[in-house]
Order: C-alpha cells, then sequence, then structure tokens
C-alpha cells in the first residue's frame, strides 16, 4: 500500500497550485502527484490567450468582469461563484507572478492588457501566445523545490477508492468517502494502490471525445469518467464550448489553436471568396461570444457546403502583430500559410467543457474527501459559457480555497482509518497489459465521428437519440473488453470517453431551452 495524506490527479495549473499551497501551509503534509504523461503535459500547457483578470482599476472594475461573465453564461451561472473567482482573482494573479511566472507589459511598466470576445474591457494578461507554457513552467520549478511533494509521471489512474471497495462496509450512494485510487504504473505495467486521506481531481477537459479538438491527447474526460463510475453528481455536460478558430486541417485529432486574441487584435472572419459575414449574425461580429462565432462559422460551411472559412490578418500592423503572436504565426508558415499575404482556413473544434464534477465554494464534490478543480468541475462560474481567459483565473481561486479546505481537514485529522487501512489490493492474477490497439482505435474513432456527427454545435432530438443508441453499442463492447482483465490506458481512456458521451448526450436530452453553448434546433 502506497499511503499519502494527498493524492492530487493531474499536473495543470489546478494540481499544481493546489499542492504548493497545502506544502507552505503543513510543511510535514505528504503530497503526492500522479499525470498520466510527462510532468508537464495539461491543458494548461496549451492555454495561449492569458489570464482574465482585473489589473486596471481606472479603466475597468470587478462589476465589469462580473457582468461580462454572466453574460456569457446566459444566465446560468451561479453568481456567488463569479464574484468569488473575479474578485479574489487579482490576489491569486499575484501569487503566481510571486511564484516565477512572467507576463508581458507596456513601454511603461503596466500590463499589456488583451481583449477577447465577450470583454468590454481589455483585461486579459498574457505572456506573448503561450501562456498556459509559462505558467506551467514556474509552477513545476516550485514543485521541484519542495521535497514533500512527489511527482509521478506516466502513472494512470484506473478507479477512484470509495467503499464499493471497502469489503464489508455500509453506505449509500449519497454519503460517500473518497480513500485514494487504483493507478496504473506504465513503468511497472502494475497497478498500485494509492491511499489518502484527500484526494483531488485536476484532470481537466473532454475534448477528445470529439473528432476535431484544440486539446491535447490527454483530454480524455479522465476525472469525469472516474468521478461518475464513483457516483459523484456530475452537470451541465450538454455544454460544450466550440472555440471558432482551429486552424483547418482533414487530419482527426488536436488542432492548432488560433487564439481569440487574434480577433481581439483585429483580425477578420471571411468566407473562402473573402466576404465578410459576421455582421449577420452579432453587432459585435468578430468579438461576439465564442457560441455566437462558432455557430455562425458552422451555419456558413453548411450552407456553402464548405469545408471551412478563413481569417483575415492581412491588414494588421505586422510589427505588432509578429511580438504579440510570434508561435501562430510560425506555425501557420510550418503549414504554408503566411499570414500577412494569405486567408487562413479556420474550423470549430471542440474546446472546453463549461460543466464536470459538481462542486462547492471550497472546491468539495459530493463524495466526502475528493476535491476538483479546474475544467473537469462545474463550480458556476461558466454557466452555459464559459468567458474567455477565465479558465486559468478559475484554477488559481479554486485550487487556493480548495486548498485551504483541505489543510483544515488534514488538521482535524477526522478520517476512516479503518477503512482506508482496509481497502484491498488490485486484484492483478491473469492481468494482461494490452499493446493490441486496433479494436480500441476503432471505437474510439466511432464514438468522435458520432458525437462529432450527432452531438455536435447544432443539435436535434433525432440526432440525440440516435447518438444514445449508438454510444450503448459501443458501452457494451468496451465492458466486454475490460471484462476479459485486459488493461492499458487506452482502454481505460476509452471507458471514460464512453461515460462522457452518455452524460452529454443524456443532459443534452433534458436541455429544453437553447442557452449559451447549448443548441438543439428543435427547440428553435
Amino acid at each position: 500500500m502506497l499511503n499519502t495524506d494527498v493524492l492530487v490527479i493531474g499536473s495543470g495549473i489546478s494540481g499544481l497550485s493546489y499542492a504548493i499551497k497545502i506544502a507552505q501551509k503543513l510543511p510535514d503534509a505528504k503530497i503526492t502527484i500522479v499525470t498520466k504523461a510527462d510532468d508537464d503535459e495539461s491543458n494548461t500547457k496549451y492555454a495561449q490567450g492569458g489570464v482574465a483578470v482585473v489589473t486596471d482599476f481606472e479603466n475597468d472594475s470587478f462589476e465589469k468582469h462580473i457582468e461580462d461573465t454572466l453574460r456569457a453564461g446566459d444566465g446560468l451561472c451561479k453568481r456567488e461563484a463569479v464574484e468569488v473567482v473575479v474578485k479574489e482573482g487579482p490576489v491569486r494573479f499575484k501569487e503566481i507572478v510571486s511564484w516565477g511566472a512572467q507576463f508581458d507589459k507596456s513601454d511603461i511598466g503596466t500590463y499589456d492588457l488583451g481583449r477577447e470576445g465577450g470583454h468590454t474591457e481589455n483585461r486579459v494578461v498574457h505572456h506573448k501566445d503561450i501562456t498556459g507554457f509559462e505558467i506551467e513552467r514556474a509552477l513545476l520549478a516550485v514543485v521541484e523545490k519542495t521535497p514533500t511533494i512527489t511527482l509521478l509521471p506516466h502513472h494512470y489512474v484506473i478507479d477512484l477508492i470509495t467503499e464499493h471497495h471497502v469489503p464489508n462496509a455500509e453506505f449509500d450512494t449519497e454519503n460517500l468517502n473518497c480513500f485514494g485510487a487504483y493507478v496504473l504504473d506504465l513503468a511497472s505495467q502494475k497497478v498500485k494502490r494509492f491511499t489518502s486521506k484527500i484526494t483531488l481531481m485536476a484532470t481537466g477537459g473532454c475534448g477528445h471525445v470529439y473528432k476535431n479538438t484544440t486539446n491535447p491527447v490527454i483530454a480524455t474526460g479522465d476525472g469525469i469518467g472516474l468521478a461518475h463510475r464513483a457516483k459523484a453528481k456530475i452537470s451541465h455536460m450538454q455544454f460544450i464550448q466550440f472555440h471558432p478558430t482551429a486552424l483547418y486541417s482533414n487530419r482527426s485529432g488536436q488542432l492548432f489553436l488560433i487564439s481569440e486574441a487574434v480577433r481581439g487584435f483585429g483580425a477578420k472572419l471571411k468566407t473562402m471568396n473573402g466576404e465578410p459575414f459576421m455582421h449577420k449574425y452579432d453587432e459585435r461580429e468578430e468579438l461576439a461570444s465564442r457560441d455566437i462565432v462558432a455557430r455562425a462559422i458552422d451555419n456558413e460551411m453548411k450552407e456553402r457546403g464548405e469545408d471551412y472559412v478563413c481569417l483575415d490578418c492581412r491588414h494588421l500592423d505586422q510589427e505588432k502583430f509578429l511580438a504579440h503572436f510570434p508561435n501562430i504565426y510560425e506555425k501557420c508558415k510550418e503549414e504554408g500559410l503566411d499570414m500577412f499575404k494569405d486567408l487562413i482556413p479556420v474550423v470549430p473544434a471542440s474546446h472546453y467543457l463549461c460543466g464536470g464534477i459538481d462542486v462547492d465554494l471550497e472546491g468539495q464534490s459530493s463524495i466526502k474527501n475528493m476535491f476538483a478543480v479546474g475544467e473537469c468541475t462545474n463550480t458556476g462560474l461558466h454557466g452555459a459559457n464559459r468567458l474567455a481567459s477565465n479558465s486559468l483565473l478559475e484554477a488559481m481561486v479554486f485550487g487556493h480555497r480548495a486548498a485551504m479546505k483541505t489543510v483544515e481537514l488534514l488538521q482535524e485529522s477526522q478520517f476512516h482509518f479503518d477503512k482506508i487501512e482496509s481497502v484491498p489490493e488490485w486484484n492483478d492474477e491473469g492481468l494482461q497489459v494490452t499493446k493490441e490497439m486496433v479494436l480500441l482505435n476503432y471505437l474510439k474513432k466511432q464514438l468522435q465521428i458520432m458525437m462529432s456527427d450527432l452531438v455536435s454545435i447544432v443539435r436535434s432530438n433525432e440526432r440525440l437519440e440516435l447518438a444514445k443508441v449508438r454510444e450503448e453499442e459501443i458501452y457494451r463492447s468496451v465492458k466486454e473488453i475490460y471484462k476479459m482483465n485486459v488493461l492499458s490506458p487506452q482502454l481505460s481512456e476509452l471507458r471514460n470517453l464512453v461515460s462522457v458521451a452518455w452524460l452529454i448526450i443524456t443532459q443534452s436530452q433534458e436541455q429544453k431551452e437553447n442557452r449559451g453553448a447549448f443548441f438543439n434546433k428543435d427547440l428553435e
């Protein structure tokens, strides 16, 4: 048995900042971070735009940021959560800076503030166009210097441990405890039992439930799949935000994101033959919220029978553009596109999950001693549609709040040690860690195509019903493979993606009005 005071699942901004906070408050606490890929591989790493936070109190205010967030959330945000994140954001941002993260400044030494869709003021702090990468770098440097934090890469969580795994335990699903997780060590190909007093889910999003996404390959909804099987409460899964402008490719998988800040900088959306179209959909045109822009692009593509629309940057100041977006420019050049000469082909792609594991204002889930922070959660901040660049801020604020509550619980030390100690080892007799991926890849592709065709930007009752039937067929196939005592990260990811798909489909069927990122053409 591997014992730890705190088990953190995921190594993005949520998990790392949470771990650092606990280590600073409780220097004797043992903290273990497990992550399924390399140390720095997370959704955080790929966040381009920046952090939406009020730093210019002359031109901006908490009230403006709150109202922008509520407007983007289309009436489904929890106001208390919005106020907490916005008002506590500046202090948490200063903390990240004190840990070594650097952000761009103007010639006069103030932060160079960007503006993105849905914002009424310039308030997005950034590090060129690789903000998430810079934050991840800084946090990992702090973790490496903290002796009480152990970070274990290439450790894949198979299942959470709850009373379901405790022999002769009496429980009801409304009053469950989390005692850690069963984790597959990819190096030894053994399943380890990690028991912990507190477990944090910081696993990011689920972009790869769709064929095209801006998310890295690790974004397979693991935290939500794990929490769903452990009977945690999960909601708002119908609200999937599609980023309007991913660089078009005829290949499936992760697409390169062209930041919304590029449109904030003045880029225009046009059809393949160069005609602007956003004026037909919203008076804010390119600066309308993401759901409106994504649906506008989707509609133009369907009406014209074309595979993409174009982003026009040819009229922009080249020197200033290169200072702000050097990596985006270079990526386009690698694809044979000059942003100052060519129209850039773009398509909407699955980008951000606005719902997830239900948590309170301290990040506590419906399962006792299990916290969740970041994109895998439903905090109430995003409502029906996330305001651009609010996600990193949410991770900072809720990472802090969850850490402070964890410290309080650890100091109280009221844990069921008898149950923790009686958790059995994983029965790996006859276990095969398979390298045979043909069937798993086939089922995964079938799931992604089905979700992209039937449960995407625009849905319908008929499509959702058909999707439910297809999902159940795939679920049964995956369940049969799992019963054969064959295990691999790919199989576990597929189990989680199937759970995520079921939640998106069924909660879409329950949604009876179009709000924010959710649109069912039968509800018009």
